[in-house]
């Protein structure tokens, strides 16, 4: 196995959290933070926006997991890889989107 695959798996998982919200909020109707908004990352883009940008995740996740190197699901170093990527980056949008939408209330952690 190569490193770089491992990188490359990381990155996938980190697109295909990324895709998540945009999706889910987009064939929800509600409009949703992205890149294309005004400003970036803090206005709200439409939810035909939002769908077709987690589409696009979903594309690049794809090609960085599927067809980078010899993904094994059954294999602990390629799903950590990806699992690392998916959570890493979830930690990242839920502190950026709770600022947003209430979700950075005191805690614990």
């Amino acid at each position: 196995m190569h490193w770089l695959w491992l990188v490359s798996w990381f990155f996938g998982g980190a697109f295909t959290e990324n895709a998540v919200p945009h999706f889910v909020s987009g064939v929800m109707g509600r409009a949703f933070q992205s890149p294309f908004a005004k400003p970036p990352g803090k206005g709200l883009s439409s939810s035909t926006v939002n769908v077709i940008w987690g589409v696009v995740n979903l594309v690049v996740a794809y090609l960085l997991v599927v067809r980078v190197g010899e993904f094994d699901l059954k294999a602990t170093g390629h799903v950590a890889a990806f699992g690392l990527g998916l959570l890493l980056k979830g930690i990242g949008s839920a502190k950026h989107f709770g600022k947003f939408h209430g979700g950075n209330a005191p805690t614990a952690l």
